[in-house]
């Protein structure tokens, strides 16, 4: 098989997947039992959320959101991820400290900074901080290194993180694709994650405090060509 074979996204993929919107249940173990979101809904209400409610995300809710994830195209059926979900609010105060030391740590010297620069710099940096961590989920989407096609992991990766970004937009939770903010090595470090793993990115999966308001985008017409550039 060639291991670049794709399949395509579509409408019975999602929903055969079982993408609910819905509010959160009660208990972190019961799931949400709404009607569904039109999957066009969930690609145009899709937000990048930096700040969250402390409501728990049940664990049906949750697995939906992976299994959605699973469910992604990738090279030859290789499949070569790993979900790494942190609940521990342990783990997710040791990531903030070292983002935020981190954070503040990255200083030109060839522009000093005063005090009261420093001050506004430190609260900028913790208020950051204290809205990505703020949901009560983190996962960490990984690559096998030892999967059976690796050079295929950095298009494989993308995928299924976008998979479950798009099912948990249609539960109703927020998610924000991040990678530089939390560096790799640091979740790496903290949560000591093996060296066969890559990242793909980190998100945090929560009830939005609130759902940003959409950004500004390009009309269609830029981004298409027909039979020619």
């Amino acid at each position: 098989m060639n291991p670049s074979r794709r399949t395509f996204l579509t409408s019975s993929t999602l929903v055969g997947a079982s993408l609910l919107l819905g509010s959160r249940a009660a208990s972190a173990t019961e799931s949400s039992a709404t009607p569904p979101m039109d999957i066009w809904d969930v690609f145009k209400n899709r937000r990048s959320v930096r700040r969250f409610k402390p409501d728990p995300v049940p664990e049906a809710d949750l697995r939906r959101i992976l299994d959605a994830a699973r469910l992604a195209p990738t090279s030859g059926n290789q499949q070569p991820w790993k979900f790494l979900v942190v609940r521990d609010p342990a783990k997710i105060a040791a990531l903030k400290a070292a983002c935020i030391e981190r954070a503040l740590g990255r200083v030109d010297p060839n522009k000093p900074l005063s005090e009261d620069e420093k001050k506004q710099r430190e609260t900028r940096v913790r208020n950051a901080f204290d809205g990505y961590l703020s949901a009560p989920v983190h996962i960490v989407v990984l690559t096998d290194n030892q999967s059976t096609y690796p050079d295929y992991n950095h298009w494989d990766g993308p995928m299924a993180a976008g998979y479950l970004m798009l099912a948990a937009r249609a539960l109703g939770y927020g998610t924000v694709f991040i990678t530089d903010s939390v560096p790799g090595e640091i979740t790496k470090k903290v949560l000591n994650i093996p060296d066969r793993y890559t990242r793909v990115c980190f998100t945090p999966l929560g009830v939005p405090l609130e759902w940003p308001p959409s950004p500004k985008k390009k009309p269609l017409e830029d981004f298409i060509a027909y039979e020619t550039l």
